[in-house]
């Protein structure tokens, strides 16, 4: 890994240390849908992201793995 991509992993990381964040990429893999999705829904205000300092969202892990839990029970 590069120092430069190390640097952008630690920034992201840098509000909580322990706190994975995910791609919209990955999220859609979790809940099996397009990538589009994941981010229509974050700009509906159904899930929360952070921002990178690229403008790319990221999501906290342990916010979607409630959401899975949560909907599988329903």
């Amino acid at each position: 890994m590069s120092a430069i991509a190390m640097s952008e992993e630690e920034d992201m990381k840098a509000g909580d240390n322990s706190e994975k964040l995910l791609t919209p990429s990955e999220v859609a893999a979790l809940f099996r849908v397009d990538p589009k999705t994941v981010t229509r829904w974050a700009k509906a205000g159904k899930l929360s992201s952070i921002r990178t300092l690229g403008g790319h969202r990221r999501y906290r892990e342990s916010e979607i793995r409630e959401l899975i839990e949560v909907s599988s029970q329903e």
